[in-house]
């Protein structure tokens, strides 16, 4: 089969074409598109427990870790530990991880607009139903694929 037939080929064109849309309106305000997309996933008002960042991104914690450290060397976050429990680690906007955030905020709002304003809202709503559904079955999959090697492991 052709890659231009397969339906994932199509995911990651769209996704790598919007990701350097957005790249490329970060760094109007020096950032990258990953640093806009953790920091919206930080709630700014109560901060947001580190363990939980990395599940809401998709990512791995080694990576998420390093990102961390590189906001927190910037001043755009600074980490707050329990005074109940040293394990647990919030991590809070700064005053200028805030305005970042609105930054990014404002171009995820922007975008989406433009697609709203562009794409007949019934063909958008097929579109979100069948990008859930994609996404239900990898999910699946990658349930299979681990219970499978668990047994192989055995």
């Amino acid at each position: 089969m052709r890659k231009e037939k397969t339906i994932d080929f199509h995911i990651k064109w769209a996704w790598h074409a919007i990701s350097r849309m957005y790249n490329a309106y970060a760094a109007q305000y020096d950032m990258t598109m990953a640093v806009g997309y953790v920091l919206l996933n930080i709630d700014s008002e109560q901060g947001t427990p580190a363990t939980k960042i990395a599940p809401l991104l998709g990512m791995e914690p080694r990576s998420l870790v390093r990102m961390l450290k590189n906001l927190e060397e910037r001043g755009l976050i600074r980490r707050q530990v329990s005074v109940v429990d040293k394990r647990f680690v919030r991590i809070i906007l700064t005053d200028e991880g805030r305005v970042k955030r609105e930054q990014a905020r404002e171009g995820v709002i922007t975008f989406n607009n433009n697609l709203r304003s562009k794409i007949d809202p019934e063909k958008l709503a097929v579109f979100l139903e069948v990008i859930q559904d994609i996404n239900h079955l990898v999910e699946e999959e990658n349930q299979k694929l681990k219970a499978s090697e668990g047994v192989e492991e055995l």
